[in-house]
C-alpha cells in the first residue's frame, strides 16, 4: 500500500535510505564490538557463570573450565545415595554459555597465568599442546577443593579434573572431566555404600559442620543398617551456626542412633583415638568433611599465600 502511494521512484529512495541506515548501524555495532575489552573467566561454576552473564554486554567474555559440565555442589551428597539425582544437579556448559548466554566457552585447563603479558596458557581438552589466550581483564572463579589431607585436595564432593591431580587420584580409572565419568564415579560409590550397608559396617564422619551432618543423615536415611559415628573438634555440631540449629540437628541424630563425639581432635595415628570414640578396631570406612584446600595451581607463586587453610596457596589481595 505504501509503495502504491509513493510511486516506484519514491519507494526506491525509501528502500535505499533504509539500507544506508542499516549499513551505518551495522558499522557502528561492528566498531562497538571491536572496541569492547576482553574478559577471561577461569571457572564455569557458580561465580564464573554469574560473572559471564553480568559482563557479556560490555566485554568479550571467554569462560574456561576443566570439565564439560556445571555441577550444583551443595546437592552432590544426595547424588551418592540416590544416583538419579545427579541429573537434577548438572548440565553441559557449552550449550548454555555459547547458545543461551552468548559468551565463548573453552573446555580445557589453565596451566599458567601471566599477569604482565595479560595472557593465559590453556590446554584444550582434546589437544596435546597448549594455546595462549590474551585478555584485558581476568576473573578467577576456580573455587577450592575439600580434601585437606590429600596432596591436591581430592574428595568425593568435587570432581577430580586437574591434570596433575588425576596422576595421584584415588580413582584414576575415572575421568570426571566428562559428565559420564562423574556419573560413573557416583554409581561406583553408591554400590560401595550398598555393600557396606549389607555388612552393617561402622562408618566414621570426621567433621560435624554442615557437610558432615548432612552426609551422615543422608547415609542414615538411605542406608539404615550402617552404624554411624560423627566427631568434631568443636564443642557441638554446626559450630558457626546458631545454637538452636545445632541442638535441633543433634537431637535428630540422637533419635536416629547416630553417635556423636565433640571436643575431640581427629588423629588416626594415635592408638587411643579410635577407642575414645567407641571404635576400638577402627571404622570400616571414613569420610573426611573438614576444611578446604586452595585450587589455584595455575597462579604465579608470588601471588599465593604461604599459609592459610589447607597449607596455604590462596590468592593474596591488594598486593
Amino acid at each position: 500500500q505504501v509503495r502504491n502511494d509513493l510511486g516506484p521512484s519514491a519507494w526506491q529512495l525509501v528502500t535505499a535510505g533504509t539500507y544506508q541506515f542499516l549499513g551505518s548501524l551495522a558499522r557502528v555495532a561492528f566498531f562497538y564490538e571491536m572496541g569492547k575489552p576482553k574478559a577471561l573467566v577461569i571457572g564455569g561454576q557458580f561465580s564464573g557463570t554469574f560473572t559471564a552473564r553480568d559482563l557479556k554486554k560490555h566485554f568479550h567474555v571467554t569462560v574456561v573450565d576443566c570439565k564439560e559440565y556445571f555441577e550444583y555442589t551443595p546437592g552432590v551428597l544426595r547424588a551418592y545415595v540416590k544416583p538419579c539425582h545427579l541429573d537434577a544437579l548438572t548440565f553441559t556448559l557449552q550449550p548454555v554459555l555459547e547458545r543461551s548466554m552468548g559468551v565463548k566457552f573453552i573446555w580445557g585447563e589453565v596451566m599458567s597465568l601471566n599477569g604482565d603479558k595479560k595472557c593465559a596458557e590453556i590446554k584444550p581438552m582434546f589437544a596435546d599442546t597448549t594455546d595462549v589466550v590474551s585478555y584485558d581483564y581476568c576473573i578467577i572463579c576456580s573455587g577450592c577443593n575439600f580434601g585437606p589431607f590429600k596432596p591436591m585436595g581430592e574428595s568425593l564432593w568435587f570432581p577430580t579434573v586437574h591434570v596433575e591431580e588425576r596422576k595421584i587420584s584415588d580413582w584414576p580409572h575415572i575421568d570426571e572431566r566428562f559428565i559420564e565419568g562423574r556419573r560413573r564415579h557416583v554409581l561406583e560409590e553408591f554400590h560401595k555404600l550398598k555393600d557396606l550397608n549389607s555388612k552393617k559396617a561402622q562408618i566414621l564422619i570426621v567433621g560435624a559442620g554442615f557437610i558432615g551432618v548432612e552426609w551422615i543423615t543422608e547415609l542414615q536415611h538411605f542406608f539404615p543398617k550402617l552404624k554411624l559415628t560423627i566427631m568434631d573438634a568443636l564443642p557441638q555440631c554446626l559450630g558457626p551456626l546458631p545454637a538452636k540449629a545445632a541442638a535441633y540437628c543433634s537431637k535428630y541424630m540422637q533419635k536416629h542412633g547416630i553417635k556423636e563425639f565433640y571436643n575431640l581432635k581427629y588423629n588416626a595415628k594415635d592408638p587411643n583415638f579410635y577407642p575414645s570414640i567407641n571404635l576400638p578396631g577402627g571404622p570400616d570406612k571414613e569420610y573426611v568433611c573438614i576444611g578446604v584446600k586452595a585450587s589455584n595451581y595455575f597462579m604465579p607463586k608470588e601471588t599465593l599465600s604461604e599459609k592459610g587453610p589447607g597449607g596455604g596457596g590462596w590468592i593474596l589481595m591488594d598486593m
